[in-house]
């Protein structure tokens, strides 16, 4: 019993992180269309420069948040001066992106090399706790209560909010935003940016247990996409089930069946796809 309570919170916590990456990465295409493939190098990115950060000033919060705003105006950059020259072309878009995605992950291999780090976790979850006879590091604990608690904050963000309602109305029609008065240029710009933002909060956050390495940025990229394909693309309930999912289904695959650890997530993939090919909570 205690093995399978044990590896579910290990799959619930990189859930967790994939829900961070999966969720920007579906927004921005809900919104904007764009298949952003340099969304891995986002998490990568973040990983690589909250390291960087933590170094200097050996505050973790400080890592967290100027990582992930340095990424989110490389968002921005991107945006406004790349992606909007090639608005509603998704082929060029998407080909910009995957071009990108390596000139990314070369970069970062001749910045901080080629071999693999881990962030340090804050000296608050060094520890592990005793939870009925389980020990268990308390840092994972704190990945599913941060994940909980960025979802519940972005989902009062899109139906509680001015700014969500307008993302919402993107996404529905955009020319009726333009209509409106909506300024789908900005909107566009602060989504793209906070799609980023999310990714490279992912990349610091998960730095302390999956580390940070040359060819992250495929892996979480490959499994960012299973998450909103299951999920359904432009949905925020969909981008957390489907990391919920992935996250367990990765976990119990690589500890049941090494050598079959992709076929335990590919394969409920195409299941679902087959039943409803557009995800689990993606609109029809």
């Amino acid at each position: 019993m205690m093995f399978w309570v044990l590896q579910s919170l290990n799959g619930i916590s990189y859930g967790m992180l994939l829900f961070l990456l999966a969720s920007g990465l579906s927004l921005i295409y809900g919104l904007m269309k764009i298949l952003n493939l340099t969304h891995g190098s986002f998490y990568l990115l973040g990983g690589y420069v909250g390291l960087a950060v933590l170094h200097l000033t050996k505050s973790f919060i400080l890592a967290v948040l100027l990582g992930s705003l340095a990424i989110a105006l490389l968002g921005v950059v991107m945006e406004r001066f790349l992606l909007r020259r090639l608005h509603l072309q998704e082929m060029p878009q998407t080909l910009l992106t995957f071009g990108l995605l390596f000139i990314f992950s070369d970069l970062a291999m001749l910045i901080w090399g080629g071999n693999p780090q881990t962030v340090p976790k804050p000296e608050l979850f060094r520890h592990s706790l005793d939870i009925g006879g389980m020990v268990y590091p308390s840092y994972r604990l704190f990945i599913i209560g941060f994940g909980l608690f960025v979802a519940a904050v972005l989902w009062w963000v899109q139906e509680g909010t001015r700014i969500g309602a307008m993302v919402r109305a993107g996404v529905d029609n955009e020319e009726i935003a333009r209509a409106l008065g909506i300024n789908v240029s900005l909107l566009f710009t602060l989504v793209f940016a906070f799609g980023a933002f999310l990714a490279a909060l992912g990349g610091v956050m998960g730095g302390p247990i999956v580390g940070v390495y040359p060819g992250a940025d495929f892996e979480v990229l490959l499994l960012g996409f299973v998450v909103v394909i299951i999920g359904g693309l432009g949905s925020l309930r969909g981008a957390l089930v489907g990391g919920l999912i992935v996250g367990l289904l990765d976990n119990f695959g690589k500890v049941l069946f090494p050598e079959f650890a992709l076929f335990t997530i590919f394969a409920p993939m195409a299941l679902i796809l087959a039943v409803r090919p557009t995800g689990l909570f993606g609109k029809e």
